[in-house]
């Protein structure tokens, strides 16, 4: 089986430069009539859905509430997200750019993945408007599929199974990220993790969480790739 590597996109992949945050708390608003305390609440490693509950709780406003009103949030999101594209620009970290194109090389070794807390359009649009591009990502799981982080591997599994007609087994899973939910979800189901000190979380934060294995960037596509394949 090929190897399933699931990339985190906020913090690993590029930065929107506050651009999707910005975005976020205007959507909030609209829909809800504030954005709770969101500049004291960090968005890393979390999915929207997560977000979401977490800020309108500290404003006390029911779940259910909040969960009634999260399609008219995602919409509204979208539509302030492409507002501030307009005039911000998304970009890709140093050395992403090649990685991805070196794991593309390798098609009968890897299958090139995302495992995003970004719903899914969200994902696609930071993705296209930072060059990367979505559609050369084969299989993904998004915010948009759970609230919970940690139930994202497996669902990119079975993406991975309906594609190729085999399921991966867990040593096969390969994850990337910024953050120790990046590393925890991994670890839950027995998959390699990756952390990359390109997000807010130092080297040293993320060391503490144990990663299978710790870069300051994907600039080093040799060593990053060994990792992931080994």
């Amino acid at each position: 089986m090929k190897k399933l590597l699931l990339f985190d996109i906020d913090g690993t992949l590029l930065t929107t430069d506050g651009a999707s945050g910005r975005a976020f708390e205007s959507a909030l608003i609209d829909v809800y009539g504030t954005a709770g305390p969101i500049g004291e609440v960090s968005f890393a490693g979390k999915t929207d859905p997560q977000i979401a509950y977490e800020l309108l709780e500290h404003a006390e406003i029911p779940r259910s509430v909040v969960k009634a009103g999260l399609e008219d949030l995602w919409n509204r999101y979208l539509k302030h997200f492409d507002n501030e594209l307009l005039s911000h620009i998304v970009r890709p970290f140093p050395g992403v750019v090649e990685c991805l194109n070196h794991i593309e090389s390798k098609t009968g070794q890897a299958l090139l993945g995302l495992l995003t807390g970004n719903i899914e359009p969200g994902a696609q649009r930071k993705l296209d408007a930072s060059g990367l591009g979505f559609s050369r990502f084969q299989v993904g799981a998004f915010g948009s599929d759970s609230e919970n982080r940690d139930e994202l591997p497996m669902i990119a599994a079975a993406r991975a199974k309906a594609l190729v007609g085999e399921h991966p087994e867990c040593e096969t899973l390969v994850i990337v990220g910024d953050t120790p939910a990046d590393i925890s979800c991994g670890k839950v189901v027995g998959a390699r993790t990756i952390a990359v000190a390109t997000g807010v979380y130092s080297r040293f934060q993320l060391e503490e969480c144990c990663p299978d294995f710790l870069f300051d960037s994907l600039e080093n596509t040799d060593l990053v790739w060994d990792a992931m394949i080994r």
